[in-house]
């Protein structure tokens, strides 16, 4: 109804969909319509309030999960729409992924981080090694490469998985830490691979180490 309310502009059907969301928590009926909205006649949406909600959102100290379901299942997941998303909610941002960042930045990093899986590995890369630099980020990145080769529709490119493992100072013993690199120095494709994105299916459960 909020994207079909002709008393509304495009903005203010926006506005009404995320409150929605607000609202109800993570629902198909409300994600899923901001998405399809954004690819249909009515869209591309004003990308200032559509991706200034999610950063903000993803900033804010409770976890929002449905801004980061949403990421993950309807924007990362439907390869059209991947790298817009993951370009907004934090790649266009990695330049400031620095050990002394603000920690709002910090907070948006690793929920982007740990839910982009799906995101392709040349679109990511770049942030996810921006984000190595950081040691505050450094579980976020390691749970973003586990997910990137463990989810369903997962991305990543073996060797360069290995490599930023091994700039990052773990605890000794991080759960799944020894498989994964077991597997990526057999150069096994991710689990998904050969799947393609976009069915939005639900995520498999080793994505939630």
């Amino acid at each position: 109804m909020a994207f079909t309310d002709e008393r509304l502009d495009v903005a203010g059907r926006l506005r009404v969909a995320l409150g929605l969301m607000d609202l109800l928590g993570w629902h198909p009926l409300v994600t899923d319509q901001i998405h399809t909205a954004h690819l249909g006649p009515q869209g591309p949406l004003p990308p200032d309030l559509l991706w200034g909600g999610y950063r903000r959102r993803l900033e804010a100290v409770p976890e929002h999960e449905a801004v980061t379901c949403s990421l993950w299942f309807d924007w990362f997941e439907y390869a059209p729409t991947a790298a817009e998303a993951f370009a907004e909610v934090l790649g266009n941002d990695r330049a400031r992924l620095l050990p002394d960042a603000p920690e709002p930045l910090l907070r948006r990093a690793r929920r982007v981080l740990e839910h982009s899986g799906p995101v392709p590995w040349a679109t990511k890369i770049d942030t996810y090694r921006a984000a190595a630099r950081v040691p505050a980020l450094h579980h976020a990145v390691f749970r973003a490469v586990l997910r990137s080769h463990h989810d369903t529709y997962g991305s990543v490119d073996p060797a360069d998985g290995l490599a930023l493992l091994a700039s990052l100072e773990l605890p000794p013993g991080t759960e799944r830490l020894a498989a994964l690199r077991t597997a990526l120095a057999a150069g096994s494709p991710p689990r998904g691979a050969g799947a393609g994105a976009g069915s939005g299916v639900v995520r498999d459960g080793a994505g939630g180490a």
